[in-house]
């Protein structure tokens, strides 16, 4: 197949949603507290669906079961990635997520390791981004003691910043801040702490203690980034981070750019502008703010010209 595979994006209401992937990206919203834009999902609790082509109705999960050709014949179970956009209205809860090896004995899914392009933060914005206790006893007095201040690590954010965020990491999204999450496709969270948050319900929502000292890296250990940006004509490429489960890049286009595959497919994310992507046999395709797709496997070559803001990701080595 040597055509691109454009997905109808799946919105999630959270208790911390607002309304700004309407108002930033134009997304139809069923309600005010919308948090999450599944954006490129094979993720049964979200599974985007494909809008154009011979496989138009299909989910993602269906195409790469039945399809696997178009995913270059790529190793796994489940597709790996899972391309988000969060609209962080409140505060997060605090969280963790497992490796694959204690996701799958446990959850029976992946565990997840993600990363975030801030596309947006209100001054003076934070999130949090690991922790200060140093041994797994001092870990379980601070949670038990509610020490929040004293073990939790706040780090002040802008508008494209970058983060690593692997599995065994405490964090959490602070209010005023959207972004653009690559992360393996699971939905396994547990939380440390929410605040005292009450549901719709007024219940406090469910705290997963145990599960989250079982899973945190301790000490914490900010992982080390080797961003690197380089000018191509009419476009600026950054790389974020190489890795096992993703490779994440940031495209910014002003002008026609050539592009080659580097993986046996790639993720796209419109953010910013609009413009065409085409294709060698001639077929051109329009682009504008908040469009998603895959170019699949088939697809070696292309051109996007315009001006726009693009974040790629494709799958790491661990999943080719």
């Amino acid at each position: 197949m040597n055509e691109p595979l454009f997905l109808e994006a799946v919105l999630q209401e959270k208790i911390w949603g607002g309304t700004k992937l309407k108002d930033v990206f134009g997304y139809s919203l069923q309600s005010d507290k919308v948090g999450e834009c599944w954006a490129i999902s094979a993720h049964h609790n979200g599974p985007s669906i494909v809008k154009n082509g011979p496989y138009k109705g299909l989910t993602l999960a269906e195409v790469w079961s039945q399809h696997r050709d178009l995913f270059g014949n790529a190793k796994g179970d489940v597709f790996p990635l899972l391309t988000k956009i969060l609209d962080a209205n409140d505060d997060l809860s605090v969280q963790v997520h497992p490796n694959d090896a204690y996701g799958l004995k446990h959850e029976g899914e992946l565990g997840k390791t993600e990363c975030w392009y801030v596309i947006d933060a209100d001054e003076g914005s934070e999130i949090i981004y690991g922790h200060h206790a140093k041994s797994k006893e001092e870990l379980e007095q601070m949670i038990e003691s509610g020490q929040w201040d004293q073990l939790l690590r706040r780090i002040k954010v802008n508008k494209g910043d970058f983060f690593h965020v692997p599995s065994g990491t405490i964090h959490a999204i602070g209010a005023g801040i959207m972004i653009l999450e690559t992360q393996q496709s699971s939905d396994t969270t547990y939380r440390v702490y929410d605040y005292d948050r009450k549901d719709d319900q007024g219940n406090l929502r469910e705290l997963h203690i145990q599960q989250s000292i079982d899973v945190t890296t301790i000490p914490h250990i900010d992982p080390v980034l080797h961003i690197e940006t380089k000018n191509h004509e009419n476009v600026e490429v950054t790389t974020y981070v190489e890795s096992d489960f993703f490779d994440v890049y940031e495209w910014d286009i002003t002008g026609k750019a050539d592009f080659t595959a580097t993986a046996p497919y790639t993720l796209v994310s419109v953010l910013a502008g609009e413009g065409k992507l085409s294709l060698v046999d001639g077929s051109n395709y329009p682009l504008t703010k908040g469009v998603h797709f895959i170019l699949p496997n088939g697809i070696k070559q292309w051109s996007i010209d315009g001006k726009l803001q693009i974040i790629a990701s494709t799958p790491g080595n661990e999943n080719r």
